[in-house]
């Protein structure tokens, strides 16, 4: 089962690839001298981009929430994610890279945004000078 997962050229990445693409940006796919093999790297910019799930890296929204069997495995597995991308962001800002994670949930479900805005998001972080960035799904207020 888990091996149908995909790891990349998920729905959201390509969503993101052919947008960033069309407003004139050009990228390399999976840069495996970089750690944590970012999803989009922008060499010229030193820039990265993670488009992570939201489940499979413990993400804090709507469209995360803990398996109900086989608790302390999934438990290991997604802490381990976890503690991978911070590691991965850590060195890559300690080498200069700039980085930016994209949450799923940015893009789908019902806290998500328009993808236009997302992009027009990214394309601004790209121009800019900016270290890291976030771009998760819209909170709703609380009543």
């Amino acid at each position: 089962m888990m091996a149908g997962i995909r790891g990349k050229d998920t729905r959201p990445e390509i969503l993101i690839r052919r947008g960033i693409h069309a407003r004139g940006f050009r990228f390399r796919l999976h840069a495996r001298t970089l750690p944590g093999r970012p999803d989009l790297v922008f060499p010229g910019r030193r820039a990265a981009i993670f488009v992570h799930g939201c489940f499979w890296h413990g993400h804090d929204c709507h469209l995360f929430r803990w398996p109900a069997s086989r608790i302390e495995f999934w438990r290991q597995k997604i802490e381990g994610n976890r503690n991978r991308d911070g590691k991965a962001v850590a060195d890559l800002l300690a080498t200069g890279w700039r980085v930016m994670t994209v949450w799923e949930c940015a893009l789908k479900g019902r806290e998500r945004r328009s993808s236009e805005l997302v992009l027009d998001e990214l394309a601004d972080w790209l121009r800019s000078e900016r270290r890291t960035g976030e771009i998760r799904g819209k909170r709703r207020a609380a009543c």
